[in-house]
């Protein structure tokens, strides 16, 4: 049985609702007490979704912990844009062999 850490994630400084946690969405930044990246934020709020319609799909988000989210990404944004584009479906495909004919 694999063991997993009980260790409480400490939150990141400057941003009290996002954590890092090894072991939990690949130890990037994700909302503390989720299991939602910052990078999944972060491309609702690039695409232009309002912060109401980002609760609406995450109604157990607590406000302030979306508004953290949103300032984790414009503090750090490079290296968000970077998770959001390795996951994105083309890199993911790339990655695994899974291209599609004429790709």
């Amino acid at each position: 049985m694999r063991q997993t850490a009980n260790r409480i994630p400490e939150p990141i400084r400057d941003h009290p609702y996002i954590v890092r946690t090894e072991g939990v969405c690949g130890g990037s930044p994700r909302i503390r007490d989720s299991r939602i990246p910052v990078r999944v934020i972060a491309g609702l709020y690039r695409q232009g979704e309002p912060v109401r319609e980002i609760l609406d799909t995450y109604p157990r988000l607590d406000p302030a912990a979306v508004d953290d989210a949103i300032g984790y990404y414009l503090d750090h944004q490079q290296e968000i844009d970077a998770e959001i584009e390795a996951s994105s479906l083309e890199a993911v495909l790339a990655e695994t062999g899974d291209l599609p004919p004429g790709s």
